[in-house]
């Protein structure tokens, strides 16, 4: 034992001791915990879990969040749930910075009542010491006596100790941990202990859940159950949530025992979080064990990695167009088309007298149809000029200035329809799945390399997420298929109309 850490011991003790908090047990001694299935869930050795972190990590597609609060990752074998708890620290930006990162597990070898904190040491994994905490945990026990210091619960559990590697990879910054076990099954100290937690809950700090969820049922049983389950957190309900454990456990499931074996920490979580309207659940990546090599799919247990995001966003006010709005910006396209096909010259129109959203700055598209066919078409995201002056000056760009096509001729003019779609304004997105396919169109950029989807390109094409987000970093952004997976993205939706819409 190091000279400091025989301090910080002396000084644990002696605040124990002087707070009446009770006594360590006599066989406790001030040392750190060490790693206990190293070998077994995961690499026994500092390069080899060094790569398989690296493999796991490149293949999650989530991005960081700086609005995570909270993740709710797997506690398996990495062979088994690696890539998905990969997933959910991904959600962490790497170069955060946190007070305290408080890791909540259910105990797998004791019940007792309430929670324990440890606090004699420090962990330990192949990659190096991890700091605990020590001063929040005693504020922790002093608060309550629902918590404890026993370190029994800490010395052979695994799902706490699995957490720590991913946070060692990924973190960029210094962090300190606070271990706590959940010993409890009953619901009402699940509520006293979110009670003590609840004032930690804050961006400075964060929180990992570390459970995994159904255990074996089928693999397609398992689907379902987990979906069910991980679904009903998304209303941020406790009671929401214990009714889906209920309905899934009560089905009879040929050899399911549970629909979440840290059902316990994720409800305490719940207490915590529940009536906040700011705090958002987010599924983000699921699989089981039977999606594994080493897996098989009569018996499984599955995997979601979920973040809980604080979103505290000003909502911009809805932007509207009436009916008058859209009539009148298809008649401007409508002559300016005619006037340079026929001239070549641009159409006068006087946008002073125009209508307040007509005024604004909107991004928009001009889209050219000729009988059925496409014809040409030209959109800004971010103009200098108002609304009414940007259809005018796309209205001549999609008909004469298109490169896919020949200028519009003043022949074809009773041949040509015209289509808008005026832009809302683009939201920067951490994660795909915030993407509503149909709704949404999306602009990936990467470097100078940039491409635009409209959101009805996915309901023309029938593309699935992963196709439309695909094509576009391919065919659009000339950044290869897997190019998003690397880029920003930005979110817009569309009010889009047409002349075959208002004919009148």
């Amino acid at each position: 034992m190091s000279f400091s850490q025989f301090i910080k011991c002396i000084v644990a003790l002696l605040l124990i001791s002087t707070n009446g908090m009770g006594q360590l047990e006599q066989n406790q001694k001030c040392m750190n915990r060490k790693a206990v299935v190293a070998g077994q869930f995961y690499p026994a050795t500092e390069v080899e879990l060094k790569n398989s972190l690296k493999e796991y990590f490149a293949l999650s597609f989530v991005r960081p969040d700086k609005r995570t609060i909270t993740i709710i990752s797997p506690h398996a074998g990495y062979v088994f749930s690696g890539s998905v708890a990969a997933s959910a620290f991904s959600a962490i930006p790497p170069e955060a910075e946190y007070e305290r990162i408080f890791i909540i597990t259910s105990s797998h070898k004791f019940s007792f009542e309430g929670a324990s904190v440890f606090s004699s040491g420090n962990y330990e994994t192949p990659l190096g010491e991890v700091i605990v905490d020590t001063m929040t945990g005693l504020e922790l026990i002093k608060a309550s006596l629902l918590f404890s210091d026993r370190t029994d619960a800490h010395l052979g559990e695994h799902s706490l100790e699995v957490q720590l590697p991913f946070l060692q990879y990924h973190l960029k910054t210094p962090f300190k941990i606070v271990p706590i076990i959940i010993g409890t099954q009953d619901t009402n100290v699940c509520k006293k202990i979110a009670e003590v937690l609840k004032s930690y809950l804050k961006p400075e700090n964060l929180f990992i859940i570390s459970t995994d969820f159904s255990h074996y049922p089928n693999y397609s049983h398992a689907v379902d159950a987990d979906k069910t389950v991980a679904s009903s957190l998304m209303s941020n309900n406790a009671n929401v949530f214990l009714d889906s454990l209920h309905v899934v456990e009560s089905k009879g499931t040929p050899g399911l025992v549970t629909g979440m074996c840290g059902w316990a920490s994720v409800l305490t979580y719940l207490y915590m979080t529940e009536g906040n309207p700011d705090i958002k659940y987010q599924m983000m990546d699921y699989k089981n064990s039977g999606d594994s090599k080493y897996g098989d799919k009569d018996k499984v247990v599955g995997y979601w990695a979920i973040k809980i995001i604080l979103e505290r966003q000003k909502q911009e006010p809805d932007f509207l167009l009436t009916d008058d709005d859209k009539e009148d910006m298809l008649d401007m396209a409508r002559k300016t088309v005619i006037e340079y096909a026929k001239t070549g010259t641009k159409a006068d129109f006087n946008c002073k007298g125009k209508s307040d959203a007509l005024r604004s700055k909107s991004g928009a598209f001009v889209t050219l149809h000729k009988n059925g066919e496409l014809r040409g078409c030209i959109g800004q995201f971010r103009p200098s000029v108002s609304l009414c002056e940007l259809i005018i000056d796309l209205a001549i760009s999609s008909s004469a200035f298109d490169h896919r096509f020949p200028p519009v001729s003043a022949s074809e003019l009773d041949e040509i329809d015209i289509e808008i779609s005026v832009l809302t304004p683009m939201r920067k997105i951490d994660d795909i799945n915030a993407i509503e396919l149909g709704k949404h169109g999306i602009y990936i950029v990467k470097g100078n390399q940039s491409g635009t989807f409209l959101p009805q390109v996915a309901t023309e094409t029938g593309w699935t997420l992963e196709e439309f987000l695909g094509h576009c970093a391919r065919d659009k952004a000339g950044i290869g298929w897997d190019g998003w997976k690397k880029a920003d993205i930005y979110i817009y939706e569309a009010i889009i109309f047409g002349e075959k819409d208002h004919q009148k």
